[in-house]
């Protein structure tokens, strides 16, 4: 599927940055959110520091009343101070070391902008920092890197947090059943149309992996083959068993996440 962003429902516009690579997939989702009729706009996650980028989602956005950060990993927020202060406004994000101006964001906050309503959602794992932010009037949310719209997330040691991680896949769930969402406008990769069906997969996706993780130590160990190895040694030996049938090279990213789901392990 080519994903090419584009305006969805009465309220988003998703304008893709050209830094396309295999953990970014087709680029980096800035989202424009806009009242109908209303005269300024926020930005999610302006994305790199790419000035072709930062042009067009100033095109698409007009004037800009905020800018938003759903966590602090560069491919999402370099171009944030850059493109608010060229803007004219300020950065809410839950680290202070990203905001630009005097207000952050956290949870249950509700952001307000010429009619239009931004719900937060603390929903870390990805990140200690990871946000999602909830648009009743769509009946979507923007998950960030916590759900991609195509294949998963890392969640990757020491900054991801497997609990933490699944924690936020069940709030979100539980989100999506209450106010009966209907899509999911994710960080990177296409829209996804079924809100629900998304996170049930994420949920027994990771709960799977989590199991095979643990049963590979498990023959690691019956096999004397874990006495050898050092903490460094382990989680790639556990790569090679339960990836096996991916590509090598994405075995790095795939170490970062059995790092995680071995700290979780472990408690």
């Amino acid at each position: 599927m080519t994903w090419s962003g584009g305006t969805f429902g009465e309220r988003g516009a998703c304008v893709l940055a050209p830094n396309a690579d295999m953990m970014t997939l087709d680029g980096t989702n800035t989202w424009v959110l806009r009242e109908p009729d209303a005269r300024r706009s926020i930005v999610v996650d302006p994305g790199p520091s790419i000035l072709s980028h930062l042009d067009a989602v100033a095109d698409v956005a007009g004037e800009v009343g905020l800018v938003l950060l759903t966590h602090h990993h560069a491919d999402h927020s370099e171009a944030a101070r850059e493109f608010a202060e060229r803007m004219g406004c300020g950065v809410r994000a839950l680290d202070p070391a990203y905001r630009l101006g005097s207000e952050g964001l956290a949870d249950g906050d509700v952001v307000a902008l010429d009619g239009l309503e931004v719900h937060v959602v603390g929903t870390p794992g990805h990140t200690a920092d990871s946000l999602s932010f909830l648009l009743p009037a769509e009946r979507v949310v923007l998950t960030g890197d916590t759900v991609l719209g195509r294949g998963t997330t890392v969640v990757a040691h020491p900054d991801g947090r497997l609990g933490a991680y699944l924690d936020s896949l069940d709030r979100l769930h539980a989100l999506a059943a209450e106010h009966e969402l209907a899509a999911i406008w994710p960080g990177h990769g296409p829209v996804i149309d079924d809100a629900l069906g998304a996170l049930d997969y994420y949920i027994a996706h990771r709960r799977e992996r989590l199991a095979q993780v643990e049963a590979a130590v498990g023959t690691l160990r019956a096999t004397g083959g874990d006495e050898s190895l050092t903490d460094d040694e382990l989680p790639r030996r556990v790569v090679e068993i339960v990836y096996q049938d991916v590509d090598p090279v994405l075995w790095g990213a795939a170490e970062l996440s059995v790092r995680a789901q071995l700290a979780h392990l472990q408690g």
